[in-house]
């Protein structure tokens, strides 16, 4: 399979234009691309948050359904920890030095993730190619079960996605920490990145495991008084909430109605720039919501965080009108639903179009 080449002889003048003026408003307001206070405080307030309940269900010497509770409430924070922590800190947007995004990145360890597989499968991988069948591993959620591009194999069981699909992202966190890192780890390669580990990336693959699974599994088997299947119970349902949280807000950007999923020619060949690419498989949603922005690390707003992923994402409302108003003047698309229920309707309705609807089209062909 040939690696995708955008066409960026075709160009509008759209990013060059809209470039300027986000570097504009920066530099004429004095402001840093990068963390603020409020970035900050966000920080303490969601990664602090995490360790804080971690801490208090370990020594807090609290009932068994207290715990539970806390547990659930521990798989939302891990995943507001992704959001509005590490997801900038990965990208390189948390600071301007190396060493501090490297820092915070370790907050991705502690969810039981891998930075470094996250940086090539979707820094590198679903920022390139996004939603090209086939090269964004980002769409293949569960290849056989949840169908999410037009392009891949229609099941039969892929009949009734639009029921299940949302109980596999949930169950996604916990293959994540137990499984989907060591298969991306050994394998050829993440989409058309052929990856050649170091020995230093094997070390800190397999010790930043083992600190999670020790700090997860054998610290709470060891200090609480519990039998190995409440255990589970508890671990089970707190990565059911960090999954389904994450998996909801990801497929919200990507798999709704208007996006594309445009595939290359025979020769490799992408007919647009990167950039008008971006515009056309990526949406925002509840863009104007303080409540969406702040818990959603504005992943909310991935129309922005594609065009600028080095910039951090408490900018994101600031510059979403500059992009808004370049792309309409440039007559680009600039697709968003208005609220988080909008996103999430918008999203059922694709499960069913590349599902049962799909699979009723092509039922009615064979029998004509």
């Amino acid at each position: 399979m040939k690696v995708p080449r955008f066409n960026e002889r075709e160009r509008t003048g759209f990013y060059t234009t809209l470039r300027k003026r986000v570097d504009n408003y920066f530099t004429s307001r004095n402001i840093s691309k990068h963390a603020n206070g409020a970035m900050v405080f966000k920080t303490f307030l969601f990664w602090g948050g995490y360790t804080a309940l971690y801490l208090v269900i370990i020594f807090g010497g609290l009932s068994l359904w207290s715990n539970f509770g806390l547990a659930l409430i521990l798989g939302f924070f891990g995943a507001m920890v992704g959001f509005n922590v590490s997801h900038d800190a990965i990208h390189g947007s948390y600071s301007s030095r190396k060493w501090l995004n490297d820092l915070i990145a370790f907050s991705f360890t502690t969810l039981g993730a891998s930075p470094y597989i996250w940086r090539i499968s979707h820094n590198i991988v679903h920022h390139t190619y996004t939603n090209i069948p086939g090269h964004d591993e980002d769409i293949d959620v569960a290849p056989g079960l949840v169908r999410l591009s037009p392009a891949d194999k229609l099941t039969y069981m892929q009949r009734f996605q639009h029921y299940y699909a949302f109980v596999l992202y949930g169950l996604s966190s916990i293959f994540w920490v137990l499984r989907k890192d060591f298969k991306k780890f050994f394998q050829k390669g993440i989409g058309n990145y052929a990856h050649k580990h170091k020995t230093a990336d094997y070390v800190r693959l397999f010790g930043f495991k083992l600190m999670y699974y020790i700090l997860f599994i054998a610290v709470p088997l060891m200090v609480l008084p519990i039998t190995f299947l409440q255990w589970f119970f508890a671990f089970f349902c707190m990565h059911f909430v960090q999954g389904l949280t994450l998996g909801l807000v990801f497929q919200l950007a990507h798999v709704v109605e208007d996006t594309a999923f445009p595939e290359p020619n025979e020769n490799g060949d992408i007919d647009e720039a990167w950039a008008i690419h971006q515009m056309h498989t990526t949406a925002n949603f509840a863009r104007k919501s303080w409540l969406a922005n702040f818990l959603c690390g504005g992943l909310n707003m991935q129309v922005e965080h594609h065009l600028f992923p080095t910039v951090c994402h408490i900018h994101y409302r600031a510059i979403s009108e500059i992009v808004k108003e370049t792309a309409e003047e440039f007559g680009i698309p600039y697709l968003e639903n208005q609220t988080f229920m909008g996103a999430l309707g918008s999203h059922y309705r694709m499960l069913r179009k590349f599902g049962t609807e799909e699979w009723a089209l092509r039922h009615a062909v064979q029998t004509t």
